[in-house]
């Protein structure tokens, strides 16, 4: 019923993680009302999206130049890594604005059901940065999913010769839930990540 054009780019936005098909041809029909310079400016991020993107050579973090703007950011601790699954961990951390330290980009977690190996992530590269820098501490905040504990485990074995402080991201009940509502996994890790008041 409708143009090839329209539903090839309904079909496109339907690959989207999270993006249904109602989303998807909503999105389409928004763009078809946009003045074609904006929808241009649109295509034009999109297809140049991937040209001018780097990994960071140390912490493996999206970058235009060779290292990041975080790791060339003097004004940033040194001496502590947060070690993230993926770049859009780094973001959430960010809008904290309470972590001042540098982070490493595992981009992934190893999942051998997936055919993801340690040596598919950049753990090795990980291990070199705390081996000849000067690195205190080194805070694994990995996802608390199977993969992401089974991570943390490992990277915690393997720079544990390294006599460097290795911690992890608490876990526990978010702001504002019910106990009642929560499982049991999640109130035995609140109960033992608890804080003195």
């Amino acid at each position: 019923m409708l143009p090839k054009a329209v539903q090839r780019v309904i079909e496109q936005f339907g690959r989207l993680p999270g993006v249904g098909q109602k989303t998807a041809e909503r999105l389409t029909f928004y763009l078809l009302k946009q003045h074609s310079q904006k929808l241009e400016d649109f295509g034009d991020a999109v297809k140049t999206l991937r040209q001018n993107l780097v990994f960071c050579k140390k912490c493996h973090n999206l970058s235009e130049t060779e290292n990041c703007i975080i790791c060339e950011n003097p004004k940033r601790d040194t001496s502590v890594i947060c070690v993230v699954e993926e770049v859009l961990d780094i973001m959430a951390f960010e809008k904290t604005g309470d972590f001042n330290g540098l982070y490493h980009v595992l981009q992934g977690v190893i999942s051998p059901v997936n055919g993801i190996s340690p040596q598919d992530l950049t753990i090795d590269a990980l291990h070199k940065r705390v081996e000849n820098q000067n690195i205190q501490e080194v805070i694994l905040a990995t996802n608390p999913t199977i993969e992401g504990e089974a991570t943390a485990l490992y990277i915690s074995k393997l720079l544990h010769p390294l006599e460097v402080k290795i911690t992890r991201i608490a876990r526990g009940l978010p702001t504002g839930s019910d106990l009642e509502y929560a499982d049991r996994l999640t109130l035995s890790r609140s109960l033992q990540g608890r804080q003195d008041y």
